[in-house]
């Protein structure tokens, strides 16, 4: 295969490999034309066809820029503008005419890389995109070299080498460029890919819990609490419309409202949290976290509030991680301790649904034994019907109509947790005993990874809270009546695996858990050293180096401090280096040399060929094999399936130089 047809064909691999990514995420027809056209290069290039003229790929580009606008509703923004590269690399492989057309090409596909970063930023991602970045750099060495057929893996050397040399500058780079905000993220990114939101309705939980990804890592300090104290507190939801759960707009004025009112007690436990991103202005702090000092949370320039709901809020979406330490209190008491009007909010109910649940709760709690049973007393009752009702805990309930909670309650009796504290929540309510929905995380894998316990979004889960007198809001988990496993010991119902996780397991369950728990425990490093890696850090570093109040200008100079360091450095090695000659041309001045001793004038320019004829028109016999080693280093310097490394020419000129002492005359 030609030199030319084997280096496009491994840019057109790289830039197959940079984009694939991409596909994942971009719409269907920008895959398809993007790897219609690459295929089209491709066979151009085994079959030696003529690239297309401009107007095929004018029309190209002119589909991609209408289908673009007509799904993005714009030619701009992060969505269109990383669809419209895509398409400008893969048409752009139409026009590798010239080096000047490679160059755009690289440039184009380390700008592709780059883009990448909007959406994810985990390890796997960064390590596919190294090699993205060593094959482009592979494919630039390729294009300055182009003489001979130096091998692939030669220039994937030079290019390893060329990386590693600047290897130390981008550590420079990481560790003191001013961290001023997001840098892989634009506002768009809020969109809710979370496991947790705002609101709840059924099923909303279920389809949560099929996400096995990692919502937050947590680490005590000291014994690590058990399953089912395990309640990580999120969006507290108190206003029911039938089908969905909202958070509560108050129809009291505040001094009316219930208010947090937290007393804690019992040991403190302190412990590390590292939060995913989760695109919404709240922590899901252990319960309970007080917002007490050297207890609650912070984090440098943000501000964090705790509502009277208990619910950790912040000023702005978390979309990067975060890592925090606080303390929390496993035995508390919050809510406001005698009835207050605002708690009649708290027994809405919409009305003309679910009329067949409220006939049941009226009936239960016209019961005489229920006559002047307090709250707590109803809802074991409520508790002892699911237990012995025929409720099944699934995955997969289906869907619900209007009146979901009376179908769930009495006809289908299949539910995930957000079915079972809905429809407690509403029973209680039409009892008249205040009552509110949770959401949040409970449990986390059993086994601790690198010292941390990993909370996941399948972990996410709803129960319910109902309000005594003289004891404030109490946590009633009615999954647990069903389900006890999965509060006790955070059994989940796990999904179907997918494909390869499916055949790891069937092979060797405890390789696969293995293999997981290790790849688990690099991501955890790589979030705490590379994407964690904060202002405050920096900050820390300079404080280590005796700075004892670092700020931002301080930051700036030490980092063009050595800058400027590093750039002299360069310049002192250049001017030191810069005899330092191809080794080809110093080859070439040697055998000049060498020959002139012999009496064989020759020019500079001259190629060895032609220094060969010269050899045998004024030496004859006796500089034949002079002659003849010439013209086999031009075979080999200008051969078209040939190479030329340096140890070739060190052997080369051994060679030569034999010839030339046997070439001497007597």
């Amino acid at each position: 295969m030609p030199r030319d047809a084997r280096d496009t064909l491994f840019l057109l691999g790289v830039i197959t490999w940079t984009v694939a990514p991409h596909l994942l995420h971009l719409a269907a027809w920008c895959g398809l034309m993007t790897l219609a056209v690459l295929s089209w290069r491709g066979w151009l290039t085994l079959w030696g066809g003529s690239l297309p003229s401009r107007w095929p790929l004018a029309g190209l580009l002119l589909l991609a820029a209408a289908l673009t606008g007509w799904q993005e509703r714009t030619l701009l923004g992060k969505e269109a503008g990383i669809t419209m590269l895509v398409v400008l690399v893969s048409l752009k492989t139409l026009e590798l005419r010239a080096r000047r057309d490679a160059l755009v090409v690289f440039f184009l596909g380390f700008f592709l890389v780059l883009t990448h970063f909007l959406y994810s930023q985990t390890l796997l991602t960064g390590l596919w995109l190294l090699v993205a970045v060593w094959g482009l750099l592979t494919a630039l060495t390729l294009a300055h070299m182009p003489v001979g057929r130096p091998p692939l893996a030669r220039a994937g050397a030079v290019a390893a080498q060329a990386a590693l040399l600047g290897l130390p500058l981008m550590v420079v780079l990481f560790v003191l460029f001013p961290r001023i905000g997001p840098l892989w993220g634009l506002p768009q990114d809020a969109a809710a890919r979370t496991g947790l939101s705002g609101s709840l309705r059924l099923g909303g939980v279920a389809s949560v819990a099929e996400d096995d990804s990692i919502a937050l890592r947590v680490r005590f300090e000291g014994a690590v609490p058990p399953q089912d104290q395990l309640y990580f507190r999120g969006p507290v939801l108190s206003t029911f419309d039938g089908r969905e759960w909202t958070r509560l707009v108050p129809s009291f004025p505040p001094p009316l409202q219930p208010q947090l009112a937290l007393q804690v007690g019992g040991p403190p436990l302190r412990y590390e949290m590292t939060i995913e991103p989760n695109h919404l202005p709240l922590l899901p702090l252990l319960e309970m976290t007080p917002d007490l000092p050297g207890a609650a949370p912070r984090i440098a320039g943000w501000q964090l509030v705790q509502r009277v709901d208990g619910q950790w809020q912040a000023n702005r979406p978390l979309a990067q991680r975060q890592r925090i330490t606080a303390t929390a209190f496993l035995q508390h008491r919050h809510g406001p301790r005698d009835d207050v009007l605002g708690l009649r909010d708290l027994v809405d109910l919409p009305p003309n649904t679910n009329p067949r649940t409220l006939q049941w709760a009226a009936e239960l709690r016209a019961r005489h034994e229920h006559a002047t049973a307090d709250g707590l007393v109803l809802a074991e009752a409520v508790l002892r019907h699911i237990r012995g009702g025929g409720y099944t805990y699934t995955l997969e309930p289906g869907p619900y109509g209007d009146n979901a909670i009376d179908e769930f309650w009495f006809d289908r009796k299949l539910g995930f947790c957000e079915h079972f504290a809905s429809a407690f929540v509403v029973v209680m309510r039409a009892m008249d005993v205040p009552a509110r929905i949770v959401t949040g995380y409970q449990g986390a894998d059993p086994v601790l990874q690198d010292g941390n316990l990993i909370v996941r979004n399948s972990h996410a889960h709803a129960w319910a809270e109902i309000w005594l007198p003289q004891r404030g809001w109490v946590r009633v988990d009615p999954t647990a009546a069903v389900a006890p496993d999965r509060v006790r010991r955070s059994q989940r119902l796990a999904p179907a695996p997918g494909l390869v996780a499916g055949a790891m397991n069937a092979l060797d369950p405890e390789l696969a858990h293995r293999l997981r728990a290790a790849w688990e425990t690099m991501n955890q490093h790589w979030n705490q050293w590379v994407l964690s890696y904060s202002r405050g850090q920096q900050f820390d570093l300079l404080r280590k180096l005796g700075v004892q109040s670092p700020d931002w200008t301080q930051l700036v100079q030490a980092l063009m401090a050595l800058l400027c360091g590093a750039a002299l450095a360069g310049a002192l090695w250049a001017r030191w280096d810069r005899r330092r000659q191809d080794p080809w041309v110093r080859l070439q001045v040697r055998v000049a040399a060498r020959l002139a001793a012999l009496g064989v004038a020759v020019g500079a320019h001259e190629a060895p060929r032609e220094r060969a004829r010269r050899v045998r028109a004024q030496l004859g016999p006796a500089g034949e094999l002079l002659a003849a080693a010439l013209e086999a280093l031009d075979r080999e310097r200008y051969g078209r399936d040939t190479a030329l490394p340096p140890a070739a020419l060190r052997q080369w000129w051994a060679a030569f130089a034999g010839a030339a002492r046997a070439a001497r005359p007597g």
